[in-house]
């Protein structure tokens, strides 16, 4: 266990990782409403974030280059999976929903990796999973708010449910990875295929790749593209991931990602800041029962590690790729 003082220090950096992670939609409505498309903002964020971290990244093998090489069909199919399609879907989610919503159906992911380890290879989830995924889906119907006023674009559900499918994958992939694979190599060599790919199918013309470059509307004042896409890169993908490394670096991987759940809460809260968006209270009590679903097949999860590890581990969005491939709690 660690001692109480750096367990406050990791602590800090996981809430810090969480925080940071949760501005992405925020910043990426800002571009979005200029006139840039989800998949130029994708391109952008993680172009960027792969090109800074390619240096640590680089510096992390420290000349095992075979180790990145029998890896690159692992790296190439997380970042298709796990960057392009979840972030793409999310951003797409983003131009018809609330930031606060898109996020918590993106995060409906966890409870489709219950599903895939039962049908697929098995595993029978335990009381407390089940329980976790029952309150999700409840939470989800209210999210939807099917029967009231402020019903939901079903573009954007879609969307959203299309970020879950790519986060669950994400889940996944990142349980599986080669344990010489260092987490920060992993990070940026999925980040940069799923920009690569993302740009190319933009450049033959299967994907919109649109974007702007004059002032946009951010925070309530007209500034430069550039701030947007600055925050994108450097603050929602290199602060989040560095942090999110060091955090369960100190804290370990079950618990720092944990704590990431408070993602969704301060991704709503920056969204009201901001944006001024707030779901209507049947939606704040259905994100609230998801977010208490994730928690408690978080929870079990916790449970289970004292007894032994799980085949798959399923990380938070904000750490999977930092705590993939360290083979032990980092």
């Amino acid at each position: 266990m660690p001692h109480r003082s750096t367990t406050g220090v990791g602590l800090a950096l996981a809430l810090l990782s969480a925080v940071t992670f949760a501005t992405s939609g925020t910043f990426a409505r800002s571009l979005i409403e200029a006139g840039w498309s989800a998949e130029a903002v994708v391109v952008a964020r993680v172009g960027l974030a792969a090109l800074v971290l390619a240096l640590p990244a680089a510096l992390a093998l420290r000349g095992r280059a075979t180790v990145l090489r029998r890896n690159l069909g692992p790296v190439t199919v997380f970042g298709l999976l796990g960057v392009a399609t979840a972030q793409a879907c999310f951003f797409n989610a983003v131009r018809y929903l609330p930031v606060g919503v898109a996020l918590l159906l993106e995060y409906l992911g966890i409870v489709l990796v219950v599903g895939w380890m039962w049908l697929v290879h098995g595993q029978r989830p335990r009381r407390l999973t089940v329980a976790g995924s029952l309150a999700a889906l409840s939470g989800l119907g209210l999210v939807l708010d099917l029967t009231g006023t402020g019903r939901l674009d079903p573009v954007g559900v879609l969307w959203g449910l299309g970020a879950a499918v790519g986060l669950a994958g994400y889940f996944v992939l990142a349980g599986r990875v080669d344990p010489d694979l260092p987490s920060v190599t992993m990070a940026s060599g999925g980040m940069a295929v799923g920009a690569a790919v993302l740009a190319l199918l933009g450049l033959v013309g299967v994907l919109p790749l649109r974007a702007t470059f004059g002032a946009v509307d951010f925070a309530g004042q007209r500034t430069s593209w550039l701030v947007p896409i600055a925050g994108l890169s450097l603050v929602a993908a290199v602060v989040a991931y560095l942090a999110g490394i060091a955090a369960t670096r100190v804290l370990g991987a079950r618990l720092s990602s944990f704590i990431g759940l408070t993602e969704v809460m301060f991704a709503v809260l920056i969204a009201w800041l901001v944006l001024g968006e707030l779901p209507v209270p049947v939606q704040l009590a259905g994100g609230a029962l998801i977010v208490a679903g994730v928690a408690l097949v978080r929870l079990d999860e916790l449970r289970e590690g004292r007894t032994g590890p799980t085949p798959t581990r399923v990380e938070d969005p904000a750490l999977a790729a930092c705590s993939a491939g360290s083979g032990k709690p980092t």
